[in-house]
């Protein structure tokens, strides 16, 4: 028997050739081929719509995905402009007051006067001789040398060419008050968590059940403070999602154990910290 094509209404023909085609079943398989046809038309046409829907939100998860990626650049890109204006700022240095000039008193004029030496006349020199008491000049000091300056004993003279100490440093509890102080946004040494940071947050977080009945997933960016003693504190939602997935980040963040605090200039200070929390749904 030749190769029958199952489409082509001829077969049907073949089949009921010599027989009673008033029959019902003649009628049926005649419409056979159309149906087919049409089936196959159906097929192809739910095929290409479903293919088309699955390929539009993979282009769509897509775009997401690089626009959120952006977005966390363009964040990071700000936050690290904003440390270096910190920094630069920190380095500048303070102009110099000048201190005024200290006036002290100048010398006073003196003449020596020594104790008399019991000696023979013929060995006594002229210029060797010891002024007699009566005869020192009142108004300048007596010392053992010979020495010019002021006579005045009631005014003294000043001299304004005398070098100034510098001012002495400020307290360490002073310093280390204005560092504990300040909330740095870049640290020498930034804040750590002790362990696993994305382990803790999986275990930790609860999807909120209206979020996940309506396929609500992302990622919230939260910001926080981390104090000189490790805790957490003043978290703020940076880039938000869903209210519902954003009031578990911050609650779970809240709840986060003691940092290793961020060190500047060897001391534990308050440091700024942006933190990523995903959320996704298991498929």
């Amino acid at each position: 028997m030749a190769k029958i094509d199952l489409i082509d209404p001829k077969w049907v023909e073949l089949v009921f050739e010599k027989k009673n085609k008033a029959y019902g079943a003649y009628q049926l398989r005649k419409g056979t081929s159309g149906r087919n046809i049409k089936s196959i038309i159906i097929l192809v046409v739910c095929a290409a719509i479903v293919g088309g829907g699955l390929a539009w939100k993979v282009i769509e998860d897509k775009r997401a995905e690089e626009q959120r990626a952006y977005m966390e650049a363009l964040e990071l890109s700000k936050l690290q402009e904003q440390a270096k204006k910190e920094k630069k700022e920190q380095q500048e240095i303070k102009p110099k007051v000048e201190q005024p000039k200290k006036e002290i008193p100048e010398v006073r004029e003196s003449q020596k006067f020594t104790a008399p030496v019991i000696k023979k006349d013929e060995l006594v020199k002229e210029e060797n001789q010891v002024k007699q008491m009566d005869k020192l000049d009142e108004k300048v000091a007596v010392s053992n040398v010979d020495q010019e300056g002021t006579k005045d004993r009631t005014v003294e003279a000043v001299r304004n060419d005398i070098a100034v100490a510098p001012p002495p440093p400020e307290k360490k509890e002073e310093v280390k008050q204005e560092v504990t102080n300040k909330v740095y946004t870049i640290a020498e040494q930034m804040p750590s968590f002790k362990g696993n940071v994305n382990q803790w947050l999986s275990q930790n977080l609860t999807y909120p059940a209206a979020a996940a009945e309506n396929g609500i997933q992302g990622k919230v960016v939260v910001k926080f403070v981390v104090d000189e003693h490790g805790n957490v504190s003043d978290v703020q939602v940076v880039r938000s999602v869903d209210p519902s997935l954003d009031r578990e980040a911050v609650s779970t963040v809240k709840r986060m154990p003691k940092w290793n605090p961020g060190m500047q200039n060897g001391q534990p200070v308050k440091v700024w910290y942006t933190l990523p929390v995903t959320f996704k749904l298991q498929q």
